[in-house]
């Protein structure tokens, strides 16, 4: 498909003017734009464009969708019009932190450290729901599971097992590369790092509750001292914390230490310096702050379980809006390891398929044939969970769908925290999201499923037809 230079021309009037533009880059379908000042832009014309599929504002970039294949094209017209220089995708992060304040910037940090390992998460967490399948009472026959009816396929499910769960088991790992890599120190000494804490020597931390119950925590003597020999497996906050104490001690010992001996002491010092740390201090304080925000949400849920299903399923799309969301990843990580399951994010797959329902709505209800095709597909993009489309290019530009999705997430999110429902690993966010249900709540589940298919629709399509008797 050919690109209109007007429209291209559009697209830079529409954000402010070239004078307006810092630095600007491309993913897959979006322009990424670091802008002066964000109030310069005229949202309404700019969606007017035809190349345009929505805008939107998060953590100090503005992005314009525009789809995967013509993207790279008005970017390229784009440069040559106005006479910016290319930019990397860390050039614009880096021009769009500056504008943030404290808060934003530490909910940017957990999104970047997480967001790299969000992929081999999800992974897991789909392949967790197939072996469910196989080995979850009741599915196929009564009282029985699949592979206690068909023995041969046992060992099957027990490799899908062991491959699922590696993520999770080194969990540590992953969040140590990401996060000393985000942090500025060297990736692969996070990986050394993120193991360290879960080396098998170690007790599993999964074990932890019935040692202390029998006092039997092998613990190491350092002078004078008593040390528990404790992994973290499964932990979020400890090896987040050492990660960031190993970038910077190994930064300050780069800064000091000649270029000839820094391989043999930069980083041995480092690791040596925060693996003592991590044991002695930073594990066991932030395995209690861990455990200690796990029992808050736990028992915000389990006393008044309808007031938290209903607010988190209200709020859960705001918070996307805002970027906030990110934070609840390293909560319901934790809330996985300490109890087992997550009874959060199900509501968050519940809110994607509402925002999805809210979106098909909209396709009915529009006479454009642009918003028509967007619709559509932003609709089936958050059914698969993924819901910027449908909330940046759709929603939020109408406000009633956004509420009704809202409303929705809320009433399903109220009803499966009621029938305690809850996931034994993250997984696809959308209409998928059932194979990371434990199998035992798959019923309420469906049912809440239903209840954000079926209210957005209908109060968006209400909504809509009210507004236009009007």
């Amino acid at each position: 498909m050919s690109i209109s230079r007007q429209s291209v021309e559009k697209i830079i009037e529409s954000v402010g003017g070239k004078d307006n533009i810092v630095a600007a880059t491309h993913c897959v379908t979006r322009l990424r734009f670091a802008l002066k000042d964000e109030s310069k832009v005229d949202k309404e014309t700019l969606e007017s464009v035809d190349l345009v599929k929505g805008s939107f504002s998060a953590n100090g970039q503005f992005q314009v969708v525009i789809g995967q294949g013509l993207v790279d094209k008005v970017y390229n017209e784009m440069i040559e019009m106005t006479g910016l220089g290319r930019a990397t995708k860390q050039e614009i992060k880096d021009a769009a932190e500056a504008k943030l304040n404290p808060l934003q910037r530490a909910i940017k940090t957990l999104a970047d450290i997480f967001i790299p390992i969000l992929p081999a998460i999800v992974t897991a967490g789909l392949l967790m729901g197939v072996n469910n399948v196989l080995t979850g009472p009741g599915i196929f026959y009564e009282g029985k599971s699949f592979v206690e009816v068909h023995k041969e396929w046992a060992d099957f499910a027990s490799i899908i097992n062991l491959i699922a769960n590696t993520a999770f088991v080194f969990l540590p790992g992953l969040i140590g590369w990401s996060a000393v890599t985000k942090f500025g120190g060297g990736p692969l000494l996070g990986i050394v790092l993120g193991l360290m804490l879960v080396h098998p020597d170690l007790l599993n931390a999964w074990g932890w509750g019935a040692a202390k119950e029998k006092g039997e925590i092998p613990v190491w003597h350092l002078f004078g001292f008593d040390v528990q020999k404790v992994g973290y497996q499964g932990q979020v906050l400890p090896v987040l914390v050492a990660s960031y104490v190993l970038a910077k001690t190994e930064q300050f010992l780069r800064k000091r230490i000649p270029d000839a001996f820094q391989l043999l002491l930069v980083a041995p010092i480092s690791l040596l310096i925060t693996g003592f740390l991590a044991f002695i201090a930073i594990g066991p304080v932030t395995f209690s702050i861990g455990n200690a925000i796990t029992s808050v949400f736990v028992t915000i849920f389990h006393n008044v379980p309808a007031v938290g299903g209903f607010l988190y399923g209200a709020l859960y799309a705001p918070l996307v809006v805002t970027g906030m969301h990110h934070t609840f990843l390293p909560v319901d990580l934790q809330l996985i390891s300490s109890t087992g399951g997550t009874f959060l994010w199900p509501i968050l797959a519940l809110s994607n398929i509402a925002q999805g329902s809210a979106a098909l709505a909209m396709m009915f209800l529009a006479k454009d044939e642009k918003l028509r095709g967007l619709s559509l597909t932003s609709a089936v993009s958050a059914y698969l969970g993924i819901t910027e489309p449908a909330m940046f290019g759709v929603n939020l530009r109408f406000r009633y769908p956004f509420i009704s999705a809202m409303t929705g997430a809320a009433i399903g999110g109220m009803f499966i925290t009621l029938n305690k429902v809850i996931a034994a690993s993250i997984g696809v966010g959308g209409l998928p999201g059932f194979l990371s249900i434990v199998p035992q709540k798959w019923a309420p589940f469906f049912i809440g499923m239903a209840i954000a298919i079926v209210v957005p629709f209908v109060l968006t399509f209400v909504f809509g037809k009210l507004r236009k008797e009007k």
